[in-house]
Formats: C-alpha cells, sequence, structure tokens
C-alpha cells in the first residue's frame, strides 16, 4: 500500500514538474510571438502621421515622398520641389492652423462647414504649395487638389535610418542606428572596463586572499548586485557626472562614458560571483598535481584553474553583458538621452532600454510609435541571444581543443 501511494506521489509530482514546463515554455514562445508580431506591424504603417493626409495642386508632377523628405521639407531643408523630382518652384508650406489666420469664423462657416472649401482653394491658388491637413478636412471635391498617397515605412527607413523623430511631425522618423550604436557603444567600453577588473577581483578571492578577507569581502561584492538600478543612477548622476565634466572640461557630463562607468561598476559583482565560485569548483587534486610538477601558484592559476573554470567565467561575462545591454534606469539617468549616433565616449547617448523606458508611457496603443518600440524590444532580444549563442560556441571550442 505504501509503495502503492509513493509511486503516485511520485507519478503525480512528475506530472506537475512536467506541466509546469509545457506551460513556462508556452508562456516564453506567446511573449516571443507577441513581441514579434507587434513590432513587425511597423512596416504596414502610413510613414505619415494618423488621421493627416499632405496635399499639392494637382499641377505638381510630385506623386509620392519618403517620411524624410517630409520631414526635409517641413523642416526647410528642401526648399524647391526640383529637389524631389518636381518643377523648378519654391515649395510652400502650408499649415492647417494657418487658415483660421486667413479667414474670419463667419467665412468658414458654421461648424466650419465652409473649412475644406477654403482649404481647396488655397491649395487651387498656390501650384507650389504642399499642405498638410487632417483627413476629416480635405477638400475632397475639389478637382485642382491631390492627396500624396502615403508611403509606408520601409525595413531600409527603420534599419539603416540615423534619426529618431517618433514625434516628428508630419512625418516621424525611426532610424533605430542612434539607439543602437549607443547601446553597443557603452556596453563594449563598460565590459571592457569590468572584465578583466572581475576577473582579478574574482581569482584574488578564489587564490589568493586568506579566509577571514574572503568571508567579509565576498558577501559585501554580493551585497552590490542587490542595489537596485536607480541608486546606481542617483551616484552616477550626483557623484559621477559632475566628476566627468570639471574634470575633463565638459559642457555636460551625461555622456557614454559615464554610463559606461555605472554599468561596468554594475556587471561587476554578477562577474566576480560567478567567476569565482567556477574558479573554487577546480578540484585539489589538479592544483596539487600541478605544484608537484613543479608549477607556481601564478602558473597553476593561469594554466589549470582558469581554464579548467573556463565554462563558469564564460557565463559571468554573458550574464555581465547581458546587465549591460538590458540596463535601463542607470543609463537614462547619466548618459544624457539623446538619440544621436555617438564618435567618442564624450558624446550624450540615449540605449535601447532607454528609449522604450521613457517612450512607451506617451506613444498611443497601436500606432507607429508604439509599434517601433516593440520592435526596439526584438532588437533587444535578439541582441541578447546571440550573445548567448556566441558564448555557448566559444565553450563548445575550447573543449573541443580538448582544454
Amino acid at each position: 500500500m505504501k509503495k502503492t501511494l509513493r509511486r503516485m506521489a511520485e507519478r503525480l509530482v512528475e506530472a506537475m514538474l512536467t506541466l509546469s514546463g509545457s506551460v513556462t515554455s508556452l508562456a516564453i514562445l506567446l511573449i516571443i510571438v507577441f513581441l514579434f508580431k507587434e513590432g513587425t506591424g511597423l512596416f504596414n504603417s502610413p510613414g505619415v502621421e494618423k488621421g493627416y493626409a499632405l496635399c499639392v495642386n494637382i499641377t505638381n508632377p510630385v506623386e509620392q515622398l519618403t517620411p524624410y523628405q517630409i520631414k526635409q521639407i517641413f523642416d526647410s531643408e528642401i526648399a524647391n520641389w526640383q529637389e524631389v523630382g518636381g518643377a523648378d518652384s519654391e515649395i510652400m508650406l502650408f499649415r492647417f492652423n494657418e487658415i483660421f489666420s486667413m479667414y474670419s469664423d463667419e467665412e468658414l462657416g458654421e461648424d466650419y462647414a465652409l473649412l475644406p472649401q477654403k482649404l481647396g482653394e488655397v491649395i487651387t491658388q498656390n501650384p507650389s504649395v504642399i499642405a498638410f491637413l487632417p483627413e476629416r478636412y480635405l477638400p475632397q471635391e475639389n478637382t485642382m487638389v491631390k492627396i500624396l498617397p502615403s508611403s509606408t515605412i520601409r525595413m531600409a527607413d527603420f534599419f539603416g535610418g540615423e534619426e529618431w523623430l517618433p514625434t516628428a511631425t508630419p512625418a516621424s522618423l525611426y532610424g533605430v542606428l542612434p539607439l543602437l550604436s549607443g547601446t553597443l557603444w557603452i556596453s563594449i567600453f563598460a565590459i571592457l572596463i569590468a572584465l578583466p577588473l572581475g576577473l582579478g577581483v574574482a581569482v584574488y578571492l578564489s587564490e589568493l586572499a586568506d579566509e577571514r578577507v574572503r568571508k567579509w569581502l565576498k558577501p559585501a561584492i554580493e551585497l552590490l548586485a542587490g542595489i537596485p538600478s536607480v541608486v546606481y543612477g542617483f551616484f552616477g548622476l550626483v557623484v559621477l557626472v559632475p566628476l566627468i565634466q570639471q574634470t575633463l572640461h565638459l559642457p555636460v557630463g551625461e555622456t557614454a562614458l559615464a554610463g559606461s562607468l555605472i554599468l561596468a561598476v554594475m556587471a561587476l559583482p554578477t562577474i566576480i560571483t560567478i567567476a569565482e565560485d567556477a574558479m573554487r569548483n577546480t578540484p585539489r587534486a589538479m592544483r596539487e598535481a600541478s605544484l608537484a610538477l613543479g608549477a607556481t601558484q601564478w602558473q597553476t592559476i593561469y594554466k589549470v584553474v582558469v581554464p579548467y573554470a573556463s565554462s563558469g567565467i564564460t557565463a559571468a561575462v554573458v550574464l555581465g553583458v547581458g546587465r549591460a545591454v538590458g540596463e535601463t534606469m542607470a543609463v537614462l539617468m547619466v548618459t544624457g538621452n539623446a538619440a544621436v549616433i555617438p564618435h567618442s565616449l564624450f558624446d550624450s547617448v540615449r540605449t535601447i532600454p532607454a528609449a522604450i523606458a521613457a517612450e512607451l508611457g506617451e506613444a498611443p496603443a497601436g500606432g507607429a510609435h508604439y509599434q517601433a518600440l516593440f520592435l526596439l524590444g526584438c532588437i533587444l532580444f535578439i541582441l541578447t541571444m546571440l550573445i548567448s549563442a556566441s558564448a555557448e560556441i566559444i565553450n563548445k571550442r575550447k573543449y573541443s581543443n580538448g582544454i
């Protein structure tokens, strides 16, 4: 009877564990599908702001404009129609609110019933005009008005664009290069700082420090991993940013350098703890065999201990890089949050996680901006996956070489 109950309990536990694993895997899969579904919807979104349209005179030979061309036109960077395939004439910009300074409320009629007609007259009388109008007031019955078809946002515009202006009107720009370069810039430099320091401290704790030092130093390092990122951000903003600005004589201290230093400090506890545990798991017999053959302590460390712990060290590096790539709040506070392509460590930058955190609350659900932020999440997911895959490949190569 007892054996039967024990077997039933074991089978029940096994079924529960299987169900738990299946539900977890399914949930992760659904999250990934939802993320990519929302993100890729950006490429079906119109280039012009939703609910608005661009109108020109019917005599204008221009048939379509890209979001970047629209932005240049309304920023007066393009001033002649010839630059976008039209006639040699100066572009006249007309925004919807200008109509109210041209006509009185009486002339526009009750409830602005005559507004479409008046807008049509403005476009008809000015062959070089381009008007940005709400769709509800478009002069549909005017045969002299041509509505420019709105092209959808292209993949080339997103992945190759150098400007991130999600709230610009009449056409928003979603170029990911400034955010991607900012993320990679500070993450790479953070790891270049944290990796040698972290491995050095891990070697010290594992092989050189006496037991008393290790007992108080390791808990202190592990405690750093539990500090909220916003606290690191406040420290960076109050201490590190002014120090960088005054020491290097910069206009502002919120730079990629500040973000890299903060991320390096935040990644250190993870790298140190995991790498040190991996090194301490090296069998004592291997150390003693190395010393017995005449190797020095340092030779034993880098010829025996480090190669044996390479799997754990690789895991430490991966987790450290993942912490750097995915960090949000601290980076948002100390990097200046400027969506520009950085050319040095002294430039202000914006990272992908910081952009998502800062803008998601303001993005209308289902809109192009909302979908663009989800697509940024997809890029972040792919980056993390590539980092993990690279670490796995490196680890396999080490074992295949007999280490």
